[in-house]
């Protein structure tokens, strides 16, 4: 089955429902509009329990099937970025330093557009969660509302979502059972020496120099500690030290992050920065403290939902236009933590040769919309047939 033909009749309203939400963003926990237009939307579309307030602002909605079964998740993020929207777009962010420059705009919309369609049809048995989430973008709201209990509160046994990816053809959806994104960790590292004057430097213990060398030393981790077949970045993203051209600083510090797929290599990872910063420090006679801190774990597909998802894609978008075994890559999510939580799959949607996710020029491609909210409602009628009822 192609593009669901009353999903695509509804191209216009999805779209303005989406550069809606471009021009009003939020941001982390702070979701208010952005929750009451999806709620808003909800409560349109007859759907009459709507629980709100789930990780502050966080939404989910259930919809009943025509008969019993079981209950299927489908999550949307819905936050933007802390930073300004140079799309240049009329539709262009009207926040100060706010931008949908990830595209969750279109994420919420492409649920909205599935939830319009699942609400009238209701054609399958069992009932739809519709999980609208907030704080994606580092609050890590994804895991707030599985520690409030969400999956056990309504009864939630498989969880699926979909995130655009530009630079991937438009309209093609790709996944991968097992590893898909990577996990997410922020390290800082403390260097302490002794301040003094610019001209006099053998009157201090500069920490600028073993900044320097740390940062080269830090490389190592991943070009000599590491096989070449495991996936490990270690950037440095972050060097502050010094306020004058003639002081020598008493500190300096360097901030960045460790991208990794195993427990095991994220584990190495910190414990030779750690291993590293010490010694480098002390043979520039400084001392270093590391602070690192672990963020979202890798994103794992379960095989088997992995598998049924891009069934359910061919049928959307043909066969041609599926990847079921894309590569992984190192940039996280914090669906990872609804997957550690109930079996279920990512995967992505292909929204053309534009600018990444995260660029100021970034832009939601609005023509894929009617595909991921086809691919959405597909996903339930499939996994929650009438005839099993």
């Amino acid at each position: 089955m192609p593009v669901i033909n009353s999903i695509a009749a509804e191209a216009e309203t999805l779209k303005e429902w989406r550069r809606h939400l471009h021009r009003n963003p939020e941001l982390l926990f702070e979701c208010v509009k952005t929750a009451a237009f999806v709620v808003d939307k909800l409560k349109s579309f007859g759907i009459s329990e709507i629980h709100e307030g789930i990780a502050t602002t966080g939404v989910v909605a259930i919809i009943e099937g025509r008969g019993p079964g079981r209950t299927i998740g489908l999550r949307a993020d819905m936050d933007a970025l802390p930073m300004d929207d140079l799309s240049g777009t009329e539709h262009a962010s009207t926040v100060p330093g706010v931008a949908h420059t990830c595209g969750h705009d279109g994420h919420t919309t492409m649920l909205l557009g599935a939830a319009k369609y699942l609400a009238e049809t209701r054609n399958f048995a069992g009932r739809v969660a519709l999980i609208f989430q907030p704080a994606e973008e580092g609050g890590g709201g994804g895991k707030v509302m599985v520690e409030e209990g969400m999956m056990d509160r309504f009864g939630i046994e498989e969880v699926y979502g979909i995130h655009n990816a530009p630079g991937d053809p438009e309209g093609h959806i790709l996944t991968a059972p097992g590893a898909l994104m990577a996990s997410a960790d922020e390290f800082r590292i403390e260097i302490t020496g002794v301040g003094g004057h610019g001209a006099e430097p053998a009157e201090s213990v500069d920490p600028i120099p073993a900044a320097a060398a740390m940062v080269g030393a830090l490389q190592t981790i991943v070009s000599r500690n590491v096989s070449a077949l495991d996936r490990l970045v270690v950037s440095v993203t972050e060097v502050h030290a010094g306020t004058a051209h003639n002081i020598i600083p008493g500190t300096a510090w360097l901030g960045g992050t460790v991208r990794s797929f195993r427990p095991e290599i994220r584990d190495l990872a910190e414990r030779r920065m750690r291993e590293i910063a010490e010694t480098q420090a002390a043979v520039f006679g400084c001392t270093a403290t590391v602070l690192y801190e672990r963020g979202y774990p890798p994103l794992v597909n379960h095989p088997e939902q992995a598998r049924f998802a891009a069934e359910v894609a061919r049928e959307v978008v043909g066969a041609d236009k599926v990847d079921a075994d894309t590569a992984p890559i190192m940039p996280a999510e914090d669906f990872s933590y609804m997957l550690e939580a109930r079996p279920g799959a990512y995967l992505f949607l292909g929204q053309g040769d534009t600018p990444n996710c995260h660029h100021p020029k970034y832009d939601f491609n609005d023509a894929i919309a009617p595909t991921g909210a086809s691919f959405l409602a597909r996903l339930v009628e499939r996994a929650l047939p009438i005839d099993n009822a």
